[in-house]
């Protein structure tokens, strides 16, 4: 047991360090949120007119009704700077080693994932901080609810991350996984517009955002922002968490990368 206490304090010590040191990227975190808060939900505000759906009560501006959704922004950005910064560590060897080490894969691999969804957590509670300075504030305990959402969706989405760290051989493929997986999972979901907006749109496309594992962790985020309930999206979220997760664990299977040298 001390053995494992041990390994989850130094790797997760070792990615707080990483992020004090990468000043930029936590100044990057939020730029990108902001932008769309500040920016481009003025223009949007009068084109995307919002009726009352839960878990709101009333009527809310297009600025409130993004914050929840920026939130994954957040942990998904992040979830995919950490798997960026995993393929650097195995180009780099050090993945190798902390590999290496007598503890189960899956526990280490856990431990990484933990030490990122913790800095997510931080950056999205600097970006509500700067929001409710800006006048859009949520229930005063939904600060407090949405902890255990941001945790359950920052692990899904960090899976997710690990799972294309096991795939992404070189830094070089990076690029297109941002445009192939980040931004089709972001822009195919609830955090910019309602499903219903959607559907008069296009009821593939609606289907597309209903099935999308973003969809529900952000969902979860909002309801959770507002005190409420949203069992549907919790259970989607972990199942999506243990399927990112398991299939994670598959690709970094030493034998599974073994065979595939020999091949």
């Amino acid at each position: 047991m001390t053995a494992y206490l041990t390994s989850i304090r130094a790797i997760i010590l070792r990615e707080a360090l990483r992020f004090i040191h990468q000043r930029e990227r936590f100044v990057a975190a939020l730029v990108r949120p902001l932008v769309w808060l500040l920016v481009f939900a003025a223009g949007f505000r009068a084109a995307l007119g919002l009726s009352i759906i839960p878990p709101y009560q009333t009527y809310i501006t297009y600025e409130t009704y993004i914050v929840p959704g920026l939130c994954g922004m957040i942990l998904l950005f992040n979830g995919m700077q950490s798997s960026l910064s995993l393929v650097y560590d195995r180009e780099m060897g050090s993945m190798k080693l902390l590999l290496t080490s007598p503890l189960p894969r899956g526990w280490l691999l856990f431990c990484k994932l933990l030490g990122s969804t913790a800095i997510s957590i931080l950056q999205v509670y600097a970006f509500l901080a700067i929001a409710a300075a800006f006048d859009i504030r949520m229930p005063g305990w939904g600060y407090v609810t949405v902890l255990p959402a941001l945790i359950v969706a920052g692990l899904m989405l960090g899976a997710l991350g690990l799972l294309l760290s096991s795939l992404i051989k070189q830094l070089e493929n990076f690029a297109g996984v941002m445009n192939f997986v980040i931004f089709p999972m972001f822009f195919l979901s609830s955090a910019l517009y309602p499903l219903w907006k959607m559907a008069e749109s296009s009821e593939l496309l609606h289907d597309i955002c209903a099935v999308n594992p973003f969809t529900h962790a952000v969902e979860l985020i909002r309801f959770a922002l507002y005190v409420e309930w949203n069992g549907m999206a919790l259970l989607w979220t972990v199942l999506a968490a243990g399927l990112f997760a398991a299939a994670a664990l598959i690709g970094y299977d030493p034998e599974r990368t073994r065979i595939g040298r020999r091949g």
